[in-house]
């Protein structure tokens, strides 16, 4: 089993320190997948491929106080 998916499972199960140990393991292809989909964007479109993870992020980990 690789440390991304048994950190994911951990996640699951609601260990708190699996997604910090999480991200740092997925971030860069995160922000490279990200950068990829909004390359095809209009110009005037704002949103920047750091910004388009951390909002994701926050809502996959649970930490989005907005919701």
């Amino acid at each position: 089993m690789s440390d991304v998916t048994r950190l994911l499972q951990d996640a699951y199960a609601g260990d708190p320190r699996a997604a910090a140990e999480l991200l740092p393991l997925v971030y860069d292809e995160l922000r490279r997948l990200a950068a990829h989909r909004l390359a095809g964007e209009r110009n005037s479109y704002t949103l920047q491929p750091t910004a388009l993870i951390h909002e994701a992020w926050l809502r996959i980990s649970g930490d989005d106080e907005r919701s």
